[in-house]
């Protein structure tokens, strides 16, 4: 199996494997907290009801307390690709938006999400939709929110990797952006879906399935560094 279709496959995996539904916390104001962290407990190198994943390199990953919570913090060196996942079952039509706070330290030099070679960010947000078919690792459409580097904001991209042709990303922000400022972000998964996915039983709306946060700098052989606060899915 060639390595790009063995990067897609696991990266789907790492996504969407046999959607159970997980743990979604009310959160008040018609939210649901996906990843507030009120925890700094740690399980198997990732916070608690979390699951690691790890596909190359070193994984550097903590919880920072903020307040009466806690941020997640990746660090990625020139080897590593690796995240977290969490399986849920979501609604999308009762919660339509995903709202978050993320910042970067560190982006990865040079990093593109055009070109396969060079496929690295900082930080991507996942959610995953139900899958279309079978196998489901290849029929799960998934939005990505990337902060990109060379790649402008607000492009649209269908991911260059083999196999990944469901897998399509959304470049919120970039080299412009200011380094360790905090963002605070919120979209609207229902036109994000239609506007990504016209071409999947017409654009019709699929439930989400699951979300992960990831991180790697492995392509460019550089390092990056990012926080991620307040994940949590929204009426409104």
């Amino acid at each position: 199996m060639s390595s790009g279709r063995s990067f897609v496959i696991f990266l789907l995996m790492m996504i969407f494997i046999h959607t159970l539904p997980g743990t979604v916390i009310a959160g008040g104001n018609g939210g649901l907290i996906v990843a507030g962290f009120d925890s700094g407990k740690m399980e198997k190198g990732a916070p608690s009801g979390w699951e690691l994943i790890k596909r190359d390199g070193t994984v550097n990953l903590d919880l920072e307390r903020k307040n009466n919570r806690y941020i997640l913090h990746m660090k990625s060196n020139s080897e590593s690709s690796f995240g977290i996942k969490k399986e849920m079952d979501v609604k999308i039509k009762e919660y339509p938006f995903l709202n978050w706070e993320w910042k970067v330290a560190r982006l990865p030099v040079g990093a593109d999400v055009r070109k396969a070679d060079t496929d690295d960010q900082a930080i991507q947000i996942y959610v995953a939709f139900k899958p279309t078919g079978w196998p489901a690792e290849l029929n799960t459409p998934t939005i990505g929110y990337i902060w990109g580097v060379e790649c402008p904001k607000d492009t649209v991209v269908t991911s260059r990797q083999s196999l990944a042709g469901k897998v399509r990303y959304i470049v919120l922000r970039g080299k412009s952006d200011k380094l360790d400022k905090w963002y605070y972000e919120k979209r609207n998964l229902e036109e994000d879906y239609e506007k990504l996915f016209p071409d999947i039983n017409n654009g019709k709306l699929r439930n989400i399935g699951g979300i992960s946060f990831y991180i790697n700098s492995q392509h460019t052989k550089s390092e990056a560094e990012s926080y991620i606060y307040n994940v949590r899915f929204s009426r409104d």
